[in-house]
């Protein structure tokens, strides 16, 4: 038994051997973990590895997943996300199937996370030797001397949405050596491109949820003209599974990159 990140009780007789995932983070760390046929079912956006596309069985997106196809799979295990999936799906697929909810706003609850997943799966060695790289990653950026230089991260256009300080982005853009002028928000605050009261010195441009371009950029740089534009990988600012062995030294040449513009 279990206790997930929202303190229910998650029980399953034996390490889970028909898991289906909602959350492609977390995808990508079942297969780290050293997975494969366990795995049956994911989402359209588990887009790592890629493989697992064409060869399991895709049950929707993350907000609007086919409760019939996901039990047509008879899980032993589902793995999904408070924020990230829909309350009412999961609430349903819960009275039938044992369901882990993660819920993760920062790096403490993200390394939980991997032991609890590797715990469920039977690999909490694995998770632990995971747990181990990411933590001395991050000791290894945290050496390195930050000057902190402020920000706005945007995730989406029309509304421009950009992210507060309880979220787990926010995290990583302080681990990364910013500051959001945002972060005293909640969630996904909206800016109004017309009511500009804040210049920061960077504008961060992810690659997720929404893919942003040049011409998002140059418009951006019409309303922000001292801000200086970032385009980056929001995989490594979003993603809280075992992408995060790599996310340090991500964020450690995004420092160098800022440092020179």
């Amino acid at each position: 038994m279990i206790t997930d990140q929202l303190g229910r009780e998650v029980h399953i007789m034996s390490p889970a051997k028909r898991i289906v995932s909602l959350v492609p983070s977390q995808t990508e760390l079942l297969f780290d973990l050293g997975l494969d046929a366990e795995v049956i079912g994911i989402t359209k956006f588990c887009i790592h590895p890629e493989n697992w596309l064409q060869e399991k069985t895709i049950v929707g997106g993350t907000k609007n997943f086919h409760i019939d196809k996901i039990k047509a799979l008879q899980p032993d295990l589902i793995i999904a996300n408070k924020e990230e999936n829909t309350k009412e799906l999961i609430e349903e697929l819960a009275l039938d199937y044992p369901v882990y909810i993660s819920d993760v706003n920062n790096i403490e609850d993200a390394l939980q996370m991997i032991a609890d997943v590797g715990s469920l799966i039977g690999k909490s060695s694995i998770a632990e030797e995971l747990i181990s790289d990411i933590k001395n990653s991050r000791n290894d950026l945290s050496s390195i001397n930050q000057t902190k230089k402020t920000c706005y991260y945007f995730i989406w256009k029309n509304p421009w949405l950009t992210v507060g300080g309880d979220t787990f982005i926010n995290t990583m853009i302080d681990e990364s050596g910013f500051v959001s002028l945002s972060k005293n928000q909640t969630r996904y605050p909206e800016i109004d491109l017309d009511n500009i009261d804040k210049h920061p010195d960077f504008l961060l441009l992810s690659s997720e949820p929404y893919p942003f371009k040049q011409e998002d950029a140059d418009f951006l740089q019409s309303k922000f003209p001292s801000s200086k534009i970032l385009f980056v990988d929001g995989t490594y600012f979003s993603w809280y599974g075992s992408r995060m062995k790599y996310t340090f030294q991500y964020l450690a040449n995004l420092q160098k990159s800022s440092a020179s513009n």
